[in-house]
């Protein structure tokens, strides 16, 4: 910090309200360069005061901060992040697809509400999923910039940019339609099938599901791991979420499956994949697929993904009466929003049994009116 006692040029600051209700005061230095005072005040007198202060010369004054580009200080950002590796990776795409192209060399002081919305309304809007990423990434690395005293307040102020839509409106499997992508899928797969419908298990959770995991006199499994892919590279690390370490009880209907598995398609040692490559690594998801495609077509379902089997299995849970927390605890979700979904789908089936219920009477009994007379 830099002291100066000399009285200075009056005029040279002035103060503003920011998008936080704060008042903030603006000094100028001798070369022009409009620097923000180390504080902000709870009223425009205050800010005024400060700034009358700075210009008497008794006030400390900050030397002048760094201002960096967006994308020098996005990298030191990302680098200081504790990531998981897809998740690095999808950043690192955002920014050097997305983002750096339009707003990469501003100054980070530069970076205002309108290039951003400038910036924004360029953006394919065809793709509103990558869209509301990137606006999102954006937001959260002003948002640390203001922390750090970078930039005085964030300039990301679009309402709603950082939600996408969703285009995919999930339709979850049917009985029938699980049955019959099962019996479709290769043996070595079927089980693969049974515990992501049945259990909600996610792909890399099953992927790296090895047989020490598997407890058949508790009947359960327990999710200890999950493996991902990126760039051609197989990471092994915690599962999805914080709350995805978590045993998850087998459907007894199901444990002879897991028996007849563990007995004809998985090695004998403690630490053997489940569900491995047939070269035996960890199986890809285009391995799977090849599978996958040609037995949802035999159930009338090409639309239906892997991971909606996961969908099929919360709605499931959520129609035997799961409370919130319960579902929560089986699926591995760290928030109640994603296991509300479920609910609410259970409670839209609750209401087609109900119409089923009073077809069932309307055809098997006299009408209400009759019986009251009666």
């Amino acid at each position: 910090m830099a002291t100066s006692r000399r009285r200075r040029r009056q005029g040279s600051g002035s103060v503003r309200q920011l998008p936080s209700r704060r008042w903030q005061a603006r000094y100028r230095l001798e070369d022009g360069t409009l620097c923000s005072a180390p504080l902000t005040f709870d009223t425009k007198l205050d800010a005024a005061a400060w700034l009358a202060d700075y210009a008497e010369g008794v006030v400390e004054v900050p030397t002048p901060r760094d201002d960096p580009t967006l994308a020098t200080y996005a990298a030191g950002w990302l680098a200081g992040r504790d990531l998981k590796p897809r998740t690095r990776a999808h950043y690192r795409d955002l920014l050097d697809d997305l983002i750096l192209p339009g707003l990469g060399k501003l100054k980070m002081s530069r970076v205002s509400p309108v290039k951003v919305r400038g910036w924004y309304a360029a953006l394919d809007a065809s793709t509103p999923t990558l869209r509301a990423h990137a606006y999102g990434l954006l937001r959260t690395i002003m948002a640390t910039a203001v922390a750090d005293d970078v930039i005085a307040a964030n300039p990301c102020r679009i309402r709603g940019a950082g939600t996408a839509k969703t285009r995919h409106q999930t339709r979850v499997a049917t009985l029938p339609e699980l049955e019959t992508i099962a019996s479709t899928m290769p043996e070595r797969y079927r089980l693969m099938v049974l515990l992501a419908a049945w259990c909600g298990l996610r792909f890399g959770e099953l992927a790296e599901l090895r047989r020490s995991d598997v407890d058949l006199e508790a009947a359960k499994v327990h999710v200890l791991r999950g493996v991902t892919r990126v760039d051609g590279q197989v990471f092994v690390g915690d599962p999805k979420s914080a709350a995805g370490t978590r045993p998850v009880s087998i459907p007894p209907h199901l444990l002879p499956w897991v028996e007849m598995h563990l007995a004809e398609h998985v090695a004998t040692g403690s630490d053997a994949l489940l569900f491995p490559a047939r070269h035996g690594g960890h199986l890809a998801p285009s391995t799977l697929y090849k599978a996958w495609y040609p037995a949802r077509a035999a159930a009338g379902r090409p639309d239906l993904r892997f991971h909606d089997l996961r969908h099929t299995g919360a709605t499931l849970a959520a129609a035997t009466g799961a409370t919130l927390a319960e579902l929560m605890a089986r699926m591995g979700h760290s928030t109640p929003a994603a296991a509300m979904r479920y609910q609410h789908a259970a409670a839209d089936r609750d209401a087609a049994i109900a119409d089923a219920l009073s077809s069932f009477a309307l055809a098997n009994m006299p009408p209400l009116r009759q019986m009251t007379k009666a």
